[in-house]
């Protein structure tokens, strides 16, 4: 049986110094999530709600932002160690209403949706104090938690895949589900109040969204350390370090932003010969001299192998021995 490891300096271990005990997060479980929301309710300010009741005659979607999320976790009736996760998301929705008359009119609100998911988060029962100082609070010494598992979400930038006014003869603008009430700080996010009527036309949309759930819980852990991690780099060094350094010293260091006057064009992928490397390519590069240095596009070379990294490398007939953004032939 192996000899157990306890925290200290490690004799013997070649490029360990000790093995210490960290305080970390540890993931017991987590899910992915493609999620196509279809047919949400967008809650508009009072004057855009107006707007689509009689002047709006078609939508358009144009984006929509996460502005935040709510979530909550709780313990699986038997099954233990597994939790429920209940997401809530806040969305602001962009959409384009055209009127036939005049410039479409831009339309700012608010979806919802509510998203659960059952994960496991292993088991514990231990009651948590802290002496972490929370300003203008209570004092933290005297709270307590339980070592439940905490939820963690990563999510993308959300698409807006459709949008549609709903008329209230039609089937599908109910009340069901409707949103009663919004958090101060989602409504900050708008510059009117929003309008939670019901018995008016419904703006709709659909939003698909991608996103990780996990469940993570705290955990001590042994690990290797090679050394203490001091800083090597001196504050000093670099652009601007030196408050009394010149300005104009400074400036002269900057990059020439190239990009920002010449926008680079998208390199279309081509298959030009025989090549190991993935491979796109600008049509129309010409160059015939040997490449030593980075350059945008090297196309038809024939001299000698490059030497350094390229965006474009199209009709090399030399070998390629370093990487290149495009090594065609």
């Amino acid at each position: 049986m192996a000899e157990k490891m306890c925290p200290g300096p490690l004799n013997g271990a070649v490029g360990f110094r000790e093995a210490v005990c960290i305080h970390t997060k540890k993931v017991y479980d987590q899910c992915r999530s493609r999620d196509c929301m279809r047919d949400i309710r967008v809650y508009l300010p009072v004057e855009d709600q107006c707007f689509i009741e009689g002047n709006a005659i078609s939508i358009k979607p144009r984006c929509a932002e996460l502005l935040s999320t709510l979530m909550d976790v709780e313990p699986v009736a038997f099954r233990r160690g597994f939790y429920s996760v209940d997401i809530r998301f806040f969305y602001k929705v962009s959409v384009e209403a055209c009127t036939g008359i005049g410039c479409p009119r831009i339309l700012e609100g608010l979806a919802v949706y509510d998203k659960r998911c059952i994960l496991f988060g292993s088991e514990g029962g231990a009651r948590i104090f802290s002496s972490q100082y929370v300003p203008d609070g209570a004092d933290v010494q005297l709270a307590q938690r339980t070592n439940l598992p905490t939820a963690v979400l990563e999510a993308v930038d959300p698409i807006l895949l459709d949008a549609r006014v709903v008329y209230p003869t039609q089937p599908c603008a109910c009340t069901c589900g409707e949103l009663r009430e919004v958090p101060r700080a989602i409504c900050g996010c708008f510059a009117q109040d929003l309008s939670l009527d019901t018995t008016g036309n419904q703006l709709l949309v659909t939003i698909g969204q991608f996103s990780i759930i996990k469940l993570e819980r705290d955990i001590q852990l042994l690990m290797p350390a090679f050394d203490i991690c001091m800083p090597e780099k001196d504050c000093c060094d670099g652009i601007g370090g030196d408050s009394t350094e010149d300005p104009c010293e400074i400036f002269s260091r900057f990059d020439f932003p190239v990009d920002e006057f010449f926008p680079p064009r998208k390199e279309p992928s081509c298959g030009c010969g025989n090549v190991s490397t993935r491979s796109s390519c600008n049509s129309g590069c010409a160059s015939n001299a040997a490449s030593t240095t980075s350059s945008r596009c090297g196309c038809n070379n024939t001299a000698s192998t490059a030497t350094t990294s390229h965006s474009c490398g199209c009709g090399n007939t030399a070998s390629t021995t370093t990487s290149h953004g495009c090594g065609c032939n």
